[in-house]
């Protein structure tokens, strides 16, 4: 029998959703997607390579802008990943994780009120593919749905 215990502590403390990057090049910085980190205190972006062209992934950051859809030049750089051995097998991956203060410390030092992140991959071979997760977590409040099921 299946168990009827309700255990979603971690689905209600993370916000979480996955994206599959499949561009025209991926040897040029891709922006994988925006979201909102205003109610977060940590963002943690996780990137595998989906298919591999050949040495897969070469550069992993993480970005914060004052816009929604990322205002094209004014993107301030939060982390950016220290590859050393690529990810050149599929499945492998790399993680990058920044805090909402490290976000703040850069927008203050810029007079920007950076609300909005995004990862940013490039790969080593124009065909390569990537599956990116992004986790929100320690949301100012946790809630029943925050990551769900999605289905399209």
């Amino acid at each position: 029998m299946a168990s009827a215990q309700a255990s979603d502590k971690f689905l209600c403390n993370n916000k979480c959703y996955a994206y599959y990057i499949d561009p025209a090049d991926l040897t040029v910085a891709t922006d994988v997607a925006w979201v909102d980190m205003s109610a977060y205190g940590e963002f943690t972006v996780i990137c595998m390579t989906t298919v591999l062209g050949s040495t897969g992934i070469t550069a992993l950051s993480i970005v914060a802008n004052v816009d929604a859809t990322g205002t094209p030049g004014t993107d301030r750089i939060i982390k950016t990943h220290a590859v050393g051995s690529l990810p050149n097998a599929i499945g492998d991956f790399l993680v990058l994780s920044c805090t909402a203060e490290e976000i703040a410390q850069i927008g203050k030092d810029n007079s920007e009120d950076l609300r909005y992140v995004t990862a940013i991959v490039t790969g080593a071979h124009a065909d390569a593919t990537a599956a990116v997760v992004y986790i929100r977590s320690k949301p100012t409040f946790a809630s029943d749905g925050l990551t769900a099921d999605y289905v399209s």
